[in-house]
């Protein structure tokens, strides 16, 4: 993925739960935009951060339940708000809880915390592919992926 927004996961529990981090530079490019003078993160940014942690946890879970790892894709937020700035070098703490998970999706409530402040929230529904791939090359390739992944963000990463 080209864009990651998330630091770190600190805390993964399978078919549960997830807990990261985001914190972007100030020199971060969108900063000089959004906007002069009173840089925030935008709340897209902070959106993709909560998905991307809560892809790790569906993608994580379902190769624990079934053997391969799915692509979560998100396909829909509900009852997003946001709160709370999200400064530069905040440190913003991501949740995500796992409300349910299903063959081919999974929805996941969503926040991002500062100081323990609430600063966004959301319902995220995810889609993803429902079998394996038959491509043992491709399969191979997408687990050595999700495993680097998980092993540069999650330093409690084992299986």
């Amino acid at each position: 993925m080209r864009w990651v927004w998330m630091t770190s996961i600190d805390e993964m529990k399978a078919d549960t739960s997830a807990r990261g981090t985001l914190c972007l530079p100030p020199e971060t490019f969108f900063f000089a935009d959004h906007f002069p003078g009173f840089p925030v993160v935008p709340g897209v940014i902070l959106l993709e951060g909560m998905a991307q942690l809560s892809g790790k946890l569906i993608g994580w879970s379902v190769r624990r339940a079934r053997g391969d790892w799915p692509f979560p894709i998100l396909s829909m937020c509900n009852n997003v708000k946001f709160r709370k700035f999200v400064r530069p070098n905040e440190v913003a703490v991501l949740e995500t809880k796992l409300l349910a998970l299903r063959d081919e999706s999974a929805v996941c409530e969503v926040r991002t915390k500062v100081d323990g402040k609430l600063c966004a929230q959301a319902e995220q529904t995810f889609v993803f592919n429902a079998v394996k791939l038959e491509d043992a090359a491709e399969s191979a390739r997408v687990e050595a992926i999700e495993r680097a992944e998980l092993l540069r963000l999650w330093a409690g990463f084992h299986e």
